[in-house]
């Protein structure tokens, strides 16, 4: 997870400033910026992350000052909200291990979760579009894809043979 943060934060840190710090995180080098996040308590390196997270965003979208902060608090119940859904699907299991009663249920528990994320993900684009045109909605959610993706990519595969190892993305 360490690998992870970090790994999101160096790539995304440039013209962006810590929270409570004055920290010139562009002019910085690895090693000085890996040494400041890991001195950051937990909350505050998670604090950190969506004060990045929000400013790329806002700034891959260029979304407009007066509506930065109507915006942001917008996108940030949207992530909450997708977390929300996301943590009712337990996909820390081995599906050769479930009988047949299982997996069916695991497989329809799973379709249930995905409705409630897209219906979820509607919802939020609804609210969206009131405050940013439609065009920069849709750009927000192919760059959520492509963020997921590269987070894919980093994540090393098949570990501890869980049966939930992250698998690259076949394109058709």
């Amino acid at each position: 997870m360490k690998k992870i943060l970090f790994t999101l934060f160096i790539i995304y840190s440039f013209g962006l400033n810590a929270q409570r710090t004055d920290y010139d995180w562009k002019k910085m080098d690895p090693k000085q910026r890996k040494e400041i996040i890991n001195n950051l308590s937990p909350e505050e390196r998670k604090a950190l992350l969506m004060k990045f997270r929000n400013n790329m965003v806002m700034e891959n979208l260029d979304i407009d000052p007066n509506d930065k902060d109507e915006f942001t608090d917008i996108y940030n119940e949207y992530l909450e909200s997708q977390k929300q859904i996301k943590s009712q699907f337990n996909s820390d299991f081995n599906p050769e291990e479930l009988s047949d009663e299982e997996a069916k249920a695991k497989l329809q528990q799973s379709f249930e979760v995905g409705q409630k994320l897209l219906d979820n993900r509607k919802k939020y684009a609804d609210k969206m579009q009131k405050v940013i045109p439609c065009q920069k909605v849709l750009k927000l959610f192919q760059s959520e894809g492509m963020m997921r993706d590269k987070m894919n990519e980093r994540k090393p595969f098949g570990n501890s043979g869980s049966g939930s190892a992250l698998r690259p993305r076949q394109n058709p």
